[in-house]
């Protein structure tokens, strides 16, 4: 499976998504929308949001199957949450 660019290789910007399509019956929807939020983070922060909701959001959990201490844990969480929050 190929990785969703989420910026640009030019200009470093957010990209936009201009078209989506449907496989069963081919309608298209074109226009000039922006990915969701969570899309818009870099892959590795997906994929520990992914297996934060997987491990019912238990930290303790994770840092114990991936054999890292919860405060390494709780910080990644906390990077991710203030990549998420508005800009002022």
């Amino acid at each position: 499976m190929s990785k969703l660019p989420i910026k640009c290789p030019s200009c470093e910007q957010h990209l936009n998504v201009s078209q989506l399509s449907c496989l069963h019956c081919d309608t298209l929807i074109a226009g000039s929308y922006p990915l969701p939020k969570l899309m818009q983070l870099p892959q590795e922060d997906q994929d520990f949001i992914l297996q934060f909701v997987l491990h019912s959001g238990s930290l303790k959990k994770m840092a114990l199957q991936m054999e890292i201490s919860y405060p390494t844990m709780r910080n990644k969480l906390d990077d991710i949450i203030e990549k998420l929050q508005p800009k002022l």
